[in-house]
């Protein structure tokens, strides 16, 4: 999730933890636990296109980083503030629960979190939230602020603080339900257009629960559509990505190629460019890919070959949405196709 969500989470978990001992210094704490975890990315200035991909949502993501650094982190804080009324346990619930919610909201996102590094990289993914979504988000921010306001023993803050968590978490929970309800139109359209399947996706589009993406993988290509729970009809218009596998060939096996496949659990799709191949990240699919004439898919890496060194590149994703591109897609949301000129 982005950064205000994180920390948003942080300091609602520091809060229910501590708040009643902290005050606001509970807020704050548990924000910058939500925050750590995300710290990760300082290393991609050192890191080619592979590794960053891999070592994003890895380490600090991991339940054993919240078990390993939140008792360090706690005895820190605890020299820090002596003769603060919380103890080692609040400060070591403070970060262990920051850290965990924060890596556990991660993995409902597309990109997923490798929960269980180092044991294994497999990135644990349920699809049912994008990575911002402001009806997640702004309820609880509101809740929180509020909540701060409040005088740490006024029982009115612990009830808003509650709340806030409350209201977030039946969001989550709705989520599920949408994305249980668009599985099932998926596999009735899947039966009904004949199309021998091996898995698919449903994930949540930009910034709502209402219109989903799915992916489709079948043994030589994928099936790409969308389905608004606000739409008349059940019926999900398919467009078909062939996988073209076969043009990698040359270039296995190759470390930093395999691992990149392995990245994107096999949802993916070659086509030729211009003096490189283009492997398109099928489980994020095209920015505007609901329109009837597709779009730029958001994750696309080149590869070529140069002085015989095999090198991996990530094309630049050039698409910026203006105030049609808007229009057209609250259309969409409500069940209405729409197409930008």
């Amino acid at each position: 999730m982005d950064s205000l969500t994180q920390i948003v989470l942080g300091a609602a978990v520091g809060e229910a933890v501590a708040g009643k001992k902290l005050g606001n210094k509970a807020m704050f704490w548990g924000a910058v636990a939500g925050t750590i975890p995300d710290l990760d990315v300082l290393l991609n200035p050192w890191l080619d296109v592979v590794e960053e991909l891999s070592w994003h949502r890895s380490l600090t993501h991991s339940l054993l980083f919240a078990v390993i650094a939140a008792p360090l982190l706690a005895l820190l804080l605890r020299k820090l503030y002596p003769k603060s009324p919380a103890g080692f346990k609040d400060w070591l619930w403070l970060f262990l629960l920051g850290f965990v919610t924060h890596s556990v909201l991660d993995s409902f996102t597309t990109w997923g979190t490798q929960l269980f590094w180092p044991f294994s990289d497999y990135g644990v993914a349920f699809y049912n939230v994008f990575v911002i979504d402001p009806f997640y988000t702004l309820p609880f921010l509101i809740f929180l602020i509020w909540a701060a306001t409040k005088n740490r023993k006024d029982p009115a803050r612990q009830r808003l603080n509650t709340t806030g968590l409350v209201v977030s978490s039946a969001y989550l929970l709705f989520t599920f339900v949408a994305q249980s309800a668009v599985e099932g139109v998926v596999e009735r359209n899947l039966e009904e257009q004949q199309i021998d399947y091996e898995e698919h996706i449903v994930k949540a589009t930009p910034f709502n629960a209402i219109l989903w993406a799915i992916v489709v993988k079948t043994e030589e290509g994928y099936y790409n559509g969308f389905y608004s729970l606000l739409d008349d009809t059940d019926n999900i218009n398919f467009q078909y990505f062939p996988k073209n596998e076969e043009l990698l060939s040359p270039y296995l096996p190759h470390p930093k190629l395999a691992k990149l496949l392995e990245i994107t659990k096999g949802y993916y799709s070659v086509k030729p460019g211009e003096d490189e191949l283009l492997i398109r990240d099928l489980r994020f699919g095209q920015f505007n890919g609901w329109q009837d004439e597709g779009g730029e898919f958001v994750f696309t890496y080149t590869l070529e070959e140069k002085e015989g060194e095999l090198q991996i590149g990530q094309k630049e994703f050039s698409f910026r949405p203006d105030g049609d591109y808007l229009d057209a897609f609250l259309s969409r949301i409500a069940g209405k196709p729409a197409v930008v000129d």
